[in-house]
């Protein structure tokens, strides 16, 4: 959808996802945001970083390197797990090091330099199911593992099964639905945060 409103230039640290990109026609390159961008400061009008800076302990630094490379007034969009108390077995799975409140995004992001505009937790209407069964789990003696989890082969394949197509064109409609609400509203709660920033 972007490529409608200019080049479209991705990173990603894994070169397998890198090739399967390529293939399908994509600009995608190989990098690290923490170790730098091969991209000279005020490259970019637009960063996305959608459920990345959860993966690593310095965050702060790559969203520096975002605002590094964004041009005066350039905008950034981020999205992050929520809520440490939503803690599962998916986040090991997904090499995370944390979930986030908005409080904690928003800190982040100003001492990155960034002006925030928005921040809205998102996947509202999965989350009391989300929850539910994240408490029940826990009710029943299966505690997070904070990321000491060593996650087997079975169970990796078993957590990244796509859903069912019913289920799967149920959340479609549930995010859509969610996205018009959002387009004019912050949400209270949700599995996720999102957030924009500005380049002051």
């Amino acid at each position: 959808h972007l490529s409608r409103y200019g080049h479209v230039k991705g990173v990603e640290i894994d070169p397998r996802p890198v090739a399967v990109a390529r293939q399908r026609g994509y600009d995608v390159e190989q990098g690290d945001a923490v170790s730098g961008l091969n991209h000279a400061e005020g490259t970019f009008d637009l960063v996305t970083a959608l459920d990345v800076i959860e993966h690593n302990q310095d965050d702060v630094r790559i969203l520096r390197e975002a605002h590094r490379v964004l041009k005066p007034g350039g905008h950034i969009v981020v999205t992050v797990p929520a809520f440490m108390w939503l803690w599962s077995y998916n986040d090991d799975l997904n090499a995370h090091v944390r979930r986030y409140t908005r409080a904690d995004l928003k800190q982040r992001l100003e001492q990155a330099g960034f002006r925030t505009h928005r921040i809205s937790y998102n996947n509202f209407f999965v989350f009391p199911l989300a929850a539910g069964l994240i408490l029940l789990r826990r009710r029943r003696g299966q505690r997070p593992q904070l990321a000491s989890h060593h996650v087997s082969a079975e169970e990796y394949q078993v957590e990244m099964e796509p859903a069912p197509a019913p289920l799967n064109a149920a959340l479609t409609a549930v995010g859509w639905f969610e996205a018009q609400i959002l387009s004019t509203v912050n949400l209270p709660v949700g599995t996720s945060l999102i957030a924009t920033g500005r380049k002051q």
